[in-house]
C-alpha cells in the first residue's frame, strides 16, 4: 500500500527499559542495526500494526510494555535508489512512519527474536537513548532524530518501574 506521494505507511518502535536505554537490534544476516519497524496493512489501525510488529519482531505482547506516546504526525524518509527493489513502474520512494515510544515493563527474557516464522533480527542489546543516531544508516538518520526528539520528553513524564 503506497500513498499518492510514493510513501509506504509504516510504524517504528522505540522500546526503552526502566533506565531509559533503548532496544537496538541487528537484522538477520546483515551488519545493520535498527529499531523495530514494519508496514501497516490496508485498513489496519496504526496502533494495531505497532502491536503486531512488536509481537512479530520482538516477541513482546501488550502486557510486557507500556505505551508512553507516539509522534503527532507521519515522519518521512526516501530510500536511496541503490537500496530500492527494482519495479519499473512503481511510484514507491520511501516510508512514512508513526513512531511509538514504549517502555518494557516485563523482563529482558520476555524478548524473543524467534517468535515468528521469518525473524527480522538475530541479536539485540540496550543502548543509550541518543547513540542510535551514531549507528543508523545515513538515509534514516534524520527520521530517527525527529522521532527521538519528539518522544524524549515523554520519558521524563513517566515514573520508571524499578
Amino acid at each position: 500500500m503506497i500513498d499518492e506521494h510514493g510513501y509506504r505507511p509504516n510504524v517504528g518502535i522505540i522500546l526503552c527499559n526502566r533506565f531509559n536505554q533503548i532496544f537496538w537490534a541487528r537484522r538477520c544476516g546483515q551488519d545493520g542495526w535498527q529499531f523495530p519497524q514494519g508496514g501497516i496493512r490496508a485498513q489496519e489501525p496504526v496502533e494495531e500494526a505497532m502491536y503486531r510488529e512488536l509481537r512479530e519482531e520482538v516477541g513482546l505482547s501488550p502486557q510486557h510494555i507500556e505505551v508512553l506516546g507516539c509522534t503527532r504526525d507521519w515522519v518521512h524518509y526516501d530510500i536511496p535508489d541503490q537500496y530500492r527493489r527494482r519495479h519499473p513502474h512503481s511510484p514507491f520512494r520511501g516510508q512514512k512512519q508513526i513512531w511509538y515510544l514504549l517502555r518494557l515493563i516485563g523482563e529482558d527474557k520476555n524478548v524473543r527474536l524467534d517468535s515468528c516464522e521469518r525473524p527480522e533480527f538475530e541479536e539485540w542489546c540496550w543502548i543509550s537513548y541518543w547513540s542510535a543516531l551514531d549507528h543508523i544508516i545515513s538515509f534514516k538518520r534524520e527520521v530517527y532524530r525527529q522521532a527521538l526528539t519528539e518522544l524524549e520528553p515523554m520519558l521524563a513524564s513517566v515514573k520508571t518501574h524499578i
